[in-house]
């Protein structure tokens, strides 16, 4: 019997067409709640937009679903964890609006520059007010660009288009792929603030980027900046905005995303000449609808005739026994991924090595590697990562990734070690599994062993070995009500001096996050070198 597919919501002709090829197709365009509910045990794919919302009761009443599709990037609207305990694979279509965002990115650039949207509606008012309007060129001004992905390449390349000069900053793409957009490789975010006329950001909201353009990093702009937010609203600090452009900071801003939306009362909206907005048209064209309905119902395709899925969401099909072997440790992966990446953020990634030593090595350890960068790239790219896009994720940024296996552990039965090359120098991190559930341990950071039970949050520091440095530390946190749950001092690994001058380490775990500002707190002693603090969530 052939596979039947509910389209719920249009998702263009092509896609359609697609899916009719293979299966038996069935609109519903215009069904009811109750009549999803009732009818979608008959399927054994959906495929939906953003309007239908796929409860976990809806997931359960489809007895026959095997994969749901949605058109487009965003999952929200999909029980994706109720999914994946269903077994069913949720895909979506993660480069279906690429381009569309860029371009509006470049299309609200050169409104900004032109002030195109206040001299038509100046025209279309009546008015002839030619000498109020003249704007300024893109080309030989300096676009910063924050946040280095997949849209914000394409907004460089673009840009390049009109003459611009790119200089961008994100850690997570290799130095190589800078050159080869020929893009400036910015060392800090505050070197894109320094020397940028025109800002336009690019990135996720995580607890990191959340109002990242705020009173503080429009201080360290240039006097007359022009910002630009096709990405999301909450990157921006409304009120730091709106100070800036009174104060004549910023020369002006353009903006597509809000806070919350939808939203008609935004307090830039009336009274600012310069600022331009649109109702998050960012992924509205014809084609960009077109190409998720295509992407999406090609996952379907996939899905439903064996083949691989390229944009699931959720983790993808692994054999039941290799599952209950590997699956203590994909926490330990991502952990380690994301640890060696906070210590080396603020450089360009080279490569991410992935070792396996010990009994581990006998297993199939790609899912272990894809955790690995899955953890490594979390909360750092446009669009969510997992373990199905983690790898082009990375193959598009330049990062090599090394996969590597031995039988010998060292001191231990299995043990993971992450190592991060950027900007010439290398970080590795290393970490096992203790007791029947496989708790993750941080063995080894920075050369230095340790035996430390992985908390949420972990500090690591390095100083010169003398007295009185865990207590120093101890001090500075208590003084900042920052609770600590776990403290350990790593040794060097192979018990040598490697020439770092009597240097130790120091991991701390704690109850909840540790600013910045603690940290330079405590680097502020002159026996501290270098310190970081992560948040592995």
């Amino acid at each position: 019997m052939s596979a039947r597919v509910l389209v719920r919501e249009d998702v263009g002709e092509s896609g359609l067409a697609l899916l009719r090829e293979h299966f038996e197709v069935e609109t519903g365009f215009d069904w009811s709640v109750e009549q999803l509910a009732e009818r979608i045990g008959e399927f054994d794919a959906i495929l939906i937009r953003s309007a239908t919302k796929l409860t976990a009761e809806l997931i359960e009443r489809g007895e026959r679903l095997k994969v749901i599709g949605r058109a487009g990037v965003g999952v929200d609207n999909v029980d994706v964890a109720a999914a994946t305990r269903r077994g069913i694979v949720v895909a979506n279509a993660p480069q279906s609006n690429v381009v569309t965002a860029a371009e509006h990115t470049l299309a609200l650039l050169l409104a900004l520059a032109r002030n195109i949207p206040q001299a038509h509606a100046s025209l279309t008012a009546g008015r002839w007010e030619r000498s109020k309007f003249s704007g300024v060129e893109l080309c030989d001004k300096q676009l910063g660009i924050v946040g280095f992905g997949r849209i914000g390449q394409l907004v460089a390349t673009r840009a390049r288009g009109f003459g611009m000069r790119v200089i961008a900053f994100d850690p997570l793409v290799s130095a190589e792929r800078y050159r080869e957009l020929g893009v400036e490789k910015a060392a800090t975010v505050d070197d894109v603030y320094a020397r940028a006329e025109f800002l336009t950001v690019h990135l996720p909201v995580t607890d990191e980027t959340r109002g990242i353009i705020g009173a503080e990093a429009i201080a360290k702009m240039r006097d007359g900046v022009r910002i630009v937010n096709v990405a999301r609203g909450k990157l921006i600090d409304d009120a730091a905005l709106q100070a800036g452009l009174d104060s004549g900071k910023v020369a002006g801003a353009a903006l597509d995303v809000f806070p919350s939306e939808p939203i008609t009362d935004y307090p830039l909206f009336t009274g600012y000449a310069n600022v331009v907005v649109t109702p998050h048209l960012g992924a509205s064209t014809a084609e960009a609808t077109d190409r998720a309905g295509f992407q999406s119902a090609e996952q379907i395709v996939l899905a439903l005739t064996g083949g691989a899925v390229t944009t699931a969401v959720n983790i993808p099909s692994v054999d039941a026994e290799a599952m209950e072997a590997l699956a203590p440790f994909l926490p330990l992966a991502e952990h380690l991924g994301h640890l060696a990446m906070g210590l080396a953020a603020g450089s360009s990634v080279e490569r991410i090595e992935a070792a396996f030593l010990g009994r581990i090595a006998d297993l199939d350890t790609r899912l272990l590697t894809l955790a690995v960068i899955t953890g490594a790239m979390r909360g750092r790219t446009e669009e969510d990562v997992n373990y199905v896009n983690a790898g082009a994720f990375a193959q598009e940024r330049g990062i090599v990734i090394e996969e590597t296996k031995s039988r010998e552990a060292e001191d231990f039965n299995e043990l993971i070690r992450v190592t991060v090359v950027a900007g010439g120098e290398r970080v590795a991190v290393a970490g096992t599994g203790v007791g029947p559930g496989q708790v993750p341990h941080l063995v080894e950071v920075w050369d230095h062993r340790f035996m430390v039970e992985l908390a949420q949050h972990v500090s690591v520091f390095r100083y010169r070995d003398v007295p009185g440095m865990i207590g120093h530390v101890g001090t500075v946190f208590g003084r900042n009500a920052i609770n600590i749950s776990s403290a350990a001092v790593g040794r060097q690994a192979d018990g040598h001096d490697h020439g770092d001058g009597g240097l130790a380490a120091m991991v701390v775990t704690t109850h909840e996050p540790v600013p910045d500002a603690v940290v330079a707190e405590v680097l502020a002693a002159a026996e501290f070198v270098s310190g970081r603090s992560v948040t592995l969530g």
